[in-house]
């Protein structure tokens, strides 16, 4: 069965490959390319004591971050992927739809990780299925990229906290120049190498106009998209997936955007990164709260 399988993942591998030179479509067969092999790599790190973090980013601590939740997605029974989330209430998760189907592979569960600043151990460990994505959500044109995961009541603590959603009154707003967090367990750098610094990281971010990430995903970007701006190689990158561009404003934090892709080109390519625009979706999201 487990040979199946592989020939299978190697057959979609392949496929996915040969497309490439054709399609840039940036989420298709994240799980492959990207989730998967960060699994991997970020449980040995775990495990070895070794430590990577986001592009241009800095260690923080769950503490400083409680809304972070970490995602450990079951692929095909012997396959492990990863993603990241928010926490916006105590017993909902959002995320990205790709984390969970990303148009080749659908995952059969997924373990939230809450409280913990590691994925693979430690903190608050929810495993379900209890997925739901946006019912337009559309892989082949990256068209509302955006889940929620329903789990059952969680307390809250010092490293587990709800973050906020846009404000009725910021449903126009773009944020265009305002700097956001984002937040994972990406990798460091585009050759994936591990250095001495494996643990949840954090980087500002400034958002931009939808018009500069246009110039580099065409198509691919839609007015449900936000887009920032990455300076001097700090950007989200591979298995930030899902993760919250959180903004602060007003005296309070909320998540602005939920992260969908990067380019092609890498994540210390100067390129842009897109984010599911949450203000595009709180009707959906409300009607889950």
């Amino acid at each position: 069965m487990k040979a199946v399988i592989v020939s299978v993942v190697l057959a979609v591998a392949i496929a996915l490959a040969s497309a490439g030179e054709t399609i840039e479509n940036p989420i298709l067969g994240y799980h492959i390319k990207t989730g998967i092999p960060n699994a991997n790599r970020i449980k040995a790190a775990e495990e070895s004591g070794v430590q990577q973090r986001i592009i241009g980013g800095h260690i923080t601590d769950i503490s400083e971050i409680p809304y972070q939740a970490g995602l450990v997605i079951q692929i095909l029974v012997i396959f492990t992927s990863i993603c990241g989330g928010s926490v916006i209430s105590n017993n909902l998760i959002l995320t990205a739809a790709h984390c969970y189907d990303d148009g080749t592979l659908t995952a059969q569960s997924i373990t939230v990780v809450l409280g913990s600043n590691t994925l693979f151990s430690g903190g608050n460990r929810i495993t379900n299925t209890d997925i739901v994505m946006h019912p337009d959500w559309t892989p082949s044109t990256v068209e509302n990229d955006i889940a929620v995961i329903r789990i059952p009541a969680v307390t809250f603590s010092d490293v587990i906290q709800p973050i906020g959603l846009p404000a009725a009154a910021d449903a126009d707003n773009l944020f265009i120049n305002q700097f956001g967090i984002g937040s994972g367990w990406g990798l460091t750098s585009d050759g994936g190498s591990i250095t001495q610094d494996q643990r949840l990281s954090s980087v500002f971010l400034r958002v931009k106009t939808n018009e500069q990430c246009r110039e580099t995903f065409g198509d691919f970007v839609h007015d449900s998209n936000l887009c920032v701006c990455a300076r001097n190689g700090r950007n989200v990158c591979s298995g930030d997936s899902g993760g919250p561009l959180a903004l602060t404003a007003g005296g309070r934090t909320f998540v602005i955007g939920v992260t969908s892709y990067g380019a092609a080109a890498g994540c210390e390519s100067g390129y842009p990164s897109a984010f599911a625009r949450v203000t595009s979706y709180l009707s959906w999201i409300n009607s889950f709260l």
